[in-house]
């Protein structure tokens, strides 16, 4: 089963209508030896379809159809290598992210962040200015578990790199394999929703987001969600400043406020943003939030109506549910890493960060559907990804090693604006918008407020 059916079917919809999307899915630029090129594909199409049906439901007309075009999705989900800051290109990975030998395998290290490089080096006991090399030699003759162990325990990021085989039979594996790709759920009855009029274009017209994620997956469910008209706010912490080019690059139509919910003053304005918010994105840990009382539940309870989109590296069951996760540390863990290594024992990884953008969109895609729910039948919702149940599907997609991919050359598709360039929007139906509306803003740059 594809992704595009797998999401389709979890959403509770008519596999028949999956006739108006053309697929494209194996002619998507990106090497490897799993199909990450059609798994991609599938995500951003099942988003692009949940929009085209609520936009035939809001205004009344057929069903538009479906297609991509595959270098604008391959162009979408590497974004970060065409990605330009005043005509200069930008390092993706710090130095002390990525894979380390250790006396009986690997380890994957995350430490893009400063907190995170701080951890990885205060549980290992090396010096704040350890570079690479030096890191190297001080994991290699450890053994990669006792690693993960203590990189975790002093708030770091890492994992121990497994076979496919091995994640298999690990409890977290074993508790997702049990859940659909998109889980959507009904968290409380309320009357059906009226929006305003609208166009063909802007499906999600109407409709206010509070986008309280961060990295990528988050953000790119946001701004896709932008891309169909609705108005959306990306609330962080100024406590912990995002990546500068990160949030450019992943940005587009939204504006970007800074509030801390500690803070008493803040923590009203916040309030009063989702007295009228629709939909509350959140990707942080299992848990992290509740204490704000924006668990889902909390949230329905107090905002009947709302939608809310949560995602999570590991899901939110389990003994990995509340550890921190990336794309790559997931790729790492569930055998991803070794799937796509280079057949000597040394892992790999894939030409894209699949799961971060895969699991935006089919985010975007629950979201949208839930919107049309919500305006035929009321209820607020609860759309639920996780990077690790992503992962679990895309390695059912495995190729022989022998065969060969498809061709990773291609054209990108970006547009620059204001010295910002990055890739254009991949998501798009027949009548559908065919860009952001507006060019990504600096990180903190807006006011906590809804456009009028």
């Amino acid at each position: 089963m594809s992704l595009l059916d797998a999401a389709w079917q979890s959403l509770g919809e008519d596999a028949a209508a999956l006739a108006l999307v053309r697929d494209h899915g194996t002619t998507v630029p990106l090497t490897g030896v799993l199909s990450s090129g059609r798994f991609v594909h599938d995500a951003i199409a099942a988003a692009s379809f949940s929009a085209a049906l609520l936009a035939a439901r809001r205004v009344g007309c057929a069903v538009p159809s479906v297609e991509l075009d595959p270098a604008k999705v391959a162009t979408a989900v590497t974004s970060d290598k065409h990605f330009r800051l005043d005509g200069e290109p930008v390092s993706a990975w710090a130095e002390l992210s990525g894979f380390w030998p250790c006396s009986d395998g690997w380890v994957r290290t995350h430490a893009n962040y400063p907190h995170h490089r701080q951890a990885l080096l205060s549980a290992l006991g090396l010096a704040d200015d350890t570079n690479a090399d030096e890191f190297m030699r001080a994991l290699h003759p450890r053994i990669a578990a006792d690693v993960e162990s203590q990189i975790l325990a002093a708030g770091g990021v890492a994992t121990v790199v497994r076979t496919p085989e091995q994640w298999a039979e690990h409890p977290q594996a074993q508790l997702l394999a049990e859940l659909p790709v998109v889980e959507l759920t009904a968290l409380s009855d309320t009357q059906p929703a009226q929006l305003p009029e609208t166009t063909v274009d802007a499906p999600l017209a109407g409709v206010r987001v509070l986008d309280l994620t961060r990295v990528i997956a988050g953000p790119v469910a946001g701004r896709t969600l932008a891309l169909w008209g609705a108005d959306v706010l990306r609330i962080d912490s100024p406590r912990h400043p995002e990546i500068g080019w990160q949030h450019l690059d992943t940005g587009a139509g939204k504006r970007s406020a800074l509030l801390d919910l500690g803070d008493n003053t803040d923590r009203a304005t916040f309030e009063n943003l989702l007295e009228t918010a629709d939909v509350v994105l959140t990707a942080y840990r299992p848990g992290s939030l509740d204490k704000f009382s924006l668990s889902p539940a909390a949230l329905a309870e107090r905002r009947p109506g709302v939608i809310v989109g949560r995602l999570s590296a590991w899901g939110t069951v389990g003994p990995l549910a509340e550890r921190r996760g990336f794309d790559s540390i997931v790729q790492a863990a569930t055998g991803i890493a070794v799937a796509e290594g280079d057949g000597s024992g040394r892992p790999g990884a894939l030409p894209a960060q699949a799961l971060d953008h895969a699991a935006g969109y089919l985010l975007a895609a629950g979201v949208t559907t839930a919107v049309r729910r919500r305006v035929d039948a009321g209820h607020s919702w609860l759309v639920e990804v996780s990077l690790a149940r992503l992962a679990a599907e895309l390695l059912q997609q495995r190729r022989p090693r022998h065969l060969p991919a498809a061709s990773a050359g291609f054209t990108p598709t970006v547009a620059t604006r204001d010295g910002v360039t990055s890739a254009v929007s991949a998501a798009h139906y027949d009548g559908g918008p065919t860009a952001f509306l507006a060019p990504a803003i600096a990180w903190g740059s807006s006011e906590a407020k809804w456009l009028s």
